[in-house]
């Protein structure tokens, strides 16, 4: 797609010393939980203290699945995100009514996103999203660990008038450099993949993902 750098967020945080070492390994975006069923789920108050330890310049992104506009509204006033990250079933107007930046997540190979072509045409009614984030198809809404078919995304990368591509899906330090050398997404994202227990994240690993996608674009 591009010979720029890929954008890197971690999700799923719930320990300062987590967002310390992302920080510190250099991503672009955090991501905070608001989705109750969640183990990596937060309060707006927990969130708006972990939102001290975020530097200038590294985006807060706020995820929901299906939510109360309420709930979602809370969040903005005490917490401040940068984005807000729709992963549930959210219609485009459900996603527009906050008059605020937010993704728009798609679980590739679900029911009827399961070839190419649906996924793309599925994927035109959010072209207000700053971003379109690819992740794979579960029982639940995201966090599974399990990566997709990424063929499913040959037409949503051809398409005129997609939004800047972010995958995720099963992505950790061993398989990272191969998916960002093959898909050339605009960004990466992460959360089971660099975890040793759900919301509890590896410095190690959040370290170690970091340079293999520096490496993956070393060789763009």
């Amino acid at each position: 797609m591009n010979s720029m750098r890929t954008r890197i967020k971690i999700c799923g945080l719930t320990r300062e010393e987590d967002i310390d070492a992302a920080v510190s390994a250099g991503v672009d975006a955090i991501g905070f939980v608001f989705y109750p069923k969640s183990k990596r789920c937060l309060t707006p108050t927990r969130a708006a203290q972990l939102r001290r330890a975020v530097p200038a310049f590294v985006d807060v992104v706020a995820l929901f699945v299906n939510p109360d506009p309420a709930d979602v509204q809370a969040v903005l006033d005490q917490v401040g995100p940068e984005l807000l990250q729709f992963h549930g079933d959210e219609t485009p107007q459900d996603c527009a009514r906050y008059h605020h930046r937010y993704l728009r997540a798609f679980r590739a190979g679900a029911p009827g996103l399961d070839t190419a072509e649906d996924l793309a045409s599925y994927c035109r009614a959010y072209g207000e999203a700053a971003g379109w984030l690819f992740d794979s198809y579960s029982a639940g809404y995201g966090g599974s660990g399990h990566g997709f078919d990424h063929a499913l995304l040959a037409d949503v990368k051809d398409d005129p008038v997609s939004r800047p591509l972010i995958l995720s899906g099963g992505l950790n330090p061993d398989n990272v450099a191969a998916a960002v050398q093959s898909v050339r997404p605009w960004a990466v994202d992460v959360s089971s993949g660099v975890e040793v227990e759900q919301g509890i994240k590896s410095s190690d690993r959040i370290s170690f993902f970091v340079a293999a996608v520096h490496a993956a674009d070393a060789k763009k």
